[in-house]
């Protein structure tokens, strides 16, 4: 179950394969413990901001590295359009000249600052809250907008995450349908693989494997993927302190 089964790696893909003007470009991306580094070729230099912007409302990544995006110097017919307001047409005689519009670059350029002041401002809201501040939330956005993915604790949790995101100055919608109740989320989401961003659980006296897919999945059968996952042979066996990962 999200977020538990998902490295902070695979969630940025998600995340900027979310973003309509990133979802294309093929980027890729490379994270070790919390530190991100995202490569390929964009349209523009101002693309590099709305990258940092969506990897940077990750819960776990601590820092982005754009150094790797090359923008294309030259726009082809097959290139991916720049977010830039439409172009204007002047007819002057039996000519048509399309130009870009006066200052399309710095609206853009502002854009993409106001979105990211939002989605840092919702993002710090929920990590300087006493309550929310260990559950595993990511931020995303979608214009003035902020979509949050993860999970709580309880009902209590739900509605004060909504709140206090609601209650960030510009915020101009909320979705929190990604956000799921999960009794001992905190404690679920507390081990880390500090390589990889990988859920661990670390074996307790008692466990057995599906009562551990029952509190990651909400379904006991789905012993069968961790065990597969761990390459454990005999699911009956498993240890105190034994590291189990949790897929995806």
């Amino acid at each position: 179950m999200w977020p538990f089964g998902k490295s902070t790696k695979d969630r940025v893909v998600e995340a900027l394969n979310a973003q309509p003007k990133l979802k294309d470009l093929g980027l890729q991306v490379t994270e070790q413990g919390g530190n991100v580094r995202v490569a390929g070729m964009v349209p523009n230099d101002r693309y590099g901001q709305l990258v940092r912007v969506v990897a940077e409302g990750i819960n776990g990544v601590k820092s982005v590295d754009i150094s790797g995006l090359v923008a294309q110097q030259q726009a082809s017919a097959t290139a991916q359009p720049a977010p830039t307001a439409p172009a204007a047409t002047v007819e002057m005689g039996e000519k048509t000249i399309t130009q870009q519009s006066a200052g399309t670059a710095d609206l853009d350029e502002k854009a993409f600052e106001e979105q990211s002041k939002i989605a840092k401002a919702v993002h710090s809201a929920i990590r300087s809250n006493g309550e929310l501040a260990d559950d595993p939330i990511d931020v995303l956005q979608s214009g003035k907008s902020v979509i949050l993915r993860g999970a709580v604790d309880n009902d209590h949790e739900l509605r004060l995450l909504e709140k206090l995101a609601r209650g960030v100055e510009g915020v101009s919608g909320v979705d929190i349908s990604g956000v799921k109740v999960t009794a001992g989320t905190k404690e679920l989401a507390k081990e880390k693989d500090t390589e990889s961003g990988d859920t661990v659980y670390t074996v307790k006296s008692g466990d057995t494997l599906s009562a551990i897919a029952q509190k990651y999945y909400g379904d006991a059968m789905e012993y069968k993927k961790i065990a597969h996952y761990n390459n454990i042979s005999n699911p009956d066996l498993i240890q105190p302190g034994q590291k189990i990962r949790i897929p995806g």
